[in-house]
C-alpha cells in the first residue's frame, strides 16, 4: 500500500496512521510529493500538478515486485491516487478519504478560502504563466487549513509545519491542479473505494460522494465516523483501518 498525502501534509504527518496497518499483512510506505516533506526539488518554481502524478505513476512502476498495489490517497491525494491508478497497470484498488474534483464550483468554494468568489478567479489562472507560475505562496494561505480537524490545534499545527501545510508551492502548480480535468481517472474501470470521514466541516461529504458516481466502477462508499478531515479521530479512525484492510482482503482474494 502507498499513502499519498494532500495539500496540507506530508508523508511522516501520515505515517502515524499508515502505520496502524504494519504487522497486519500488508506492507505499508509513505510518499513525500515534490514541494513537501523531504523531497529536494532542483527547480521549485516549474513543478505543476502533472509531476505529481507522473511521479506516481513511476514510483508504482519502480516498486513493482509483482504484488498487487493499493493506492491510499487523502484530501487532494484521493483523486490524485485514482488519476495515477489509471495510467498504471499495476494498482488494484484505489482508497480515498476525499474525492474533490477542482473542476467542480462547490468544491473549488469549499477548497480554497475565497469560498464562492473562487468561480470569479477562475478564468484568471489562464493567466498564471512564465515569471507569474514561479511566484510562491504559502499553502496556508490559500487553503483553510483551520478545519483540518476537530480540534482547531490540528490545523494550526498544519499550517506552521513547513514540510506540509506551511509549504511554500509555486503559482503555476495551483493553476494547474485547479485546472487538471482529471479524464483518464473517469476511463479507467478499477475498484475505487471511497471512506470519507463524516464530520469533514472542510470538505463536505457529498462532494466527494458527487465525485465517486462520476468514476466507472467498482465503487463503494462507508463513512468515518466521528472525525474530521485528517481522519484521526475515534471511532472514525477505527472505521479507517477496517476498511483498508477489508480492501487489503478482497485484493489478495481476487488474485487466488
Amino acid at each position: 500500500m502507498l499513502v499519498v498525502h494532500g495539500a496540507g501534509a506530508h508523508g511522516s504527518a501520515l505515517w502515524p496512521v499508515a502505520s496502524l496497518l504494519a504487522g497486519r499483512g500488508v506492507d505499508v510506505a509513505v510518499v513525500d510529493l515534490p514541494l513537501y516533506g523531504k523531497t529536494k526539488t532542483l527547480s521549485p518554481g516549474t513543478v505543476t500538478y502533472k509531476d505529481w502524478i507522473d511521479l506516481l505513476v513511476d514510483l508504482v512502476a519502480a516498486e513493482d515486485d509483482g504484488r498487487p498495489v493499493i493506492l491510499l490517497g487523502a484530501s487532494i491525494g484521493g483523486l490524485l491516487t485514482v488519476e495515477a491508478a489509471a495510467r498504471s497497470c499495476s494498482v488494484a484498488a484505489v482508497v480515498a478519504t476525499c474525492l474533490l474534483d477542482p473542476q467542480e464550483r462547490d468544491a473549488r468554494s469549499a477548497m480554497t478560502r475565497l469560498g464562492r468568489l473562487a468561480a470569479i478567479f477562475m478564468p484568471m489562472l489562464r493567466l498564471v504563466r512564465g515569471p507569474i507560475a514561479r511566484v510562491t505562496v504559502k499553502i496556508s494561505w490559500v487553503a483553510n487549513l483551520s478545519l483540518m480537524g476537530r480540534d482547531p490545534g490540528l490545523g494550526r499545527l498544519c499550517a506552521k509545519d513547513a514540510h506540509g501545510g506551511g509549504a511554500w508551492v509555486p503559482l503555476g502548480f495551483l493553476a494547474s491542479f485547479m485546472q487538471h480535468p482529471h479524464s483518464e481517472a473517469r476511463t479507467a474501470v478499477l475498484p475505487v473505494h471511497l471512506m470519507h470521514p463524516g464530520l469533514d466541516a472542510w470538505t463536505p461529504s457529498e462532494l466527494s460522494e458527487a465525485t465517486v458516481r462520476t468514476l466507472p466502477g467498482p465503487t463503494t462508499s462507508r463513512p468515518l465516523r466521528g472525525c474530521g478531515h485528517f481522519p484521526l479521530e475515534e471511532p472514525g479512525l477505527q472505521d479507517l483501518i477496517d476498511g483498508l484492510e477489508a480492501v487489503a482482503a478482497d485484493v489478495l482474494a481476487s488474485t487466488k
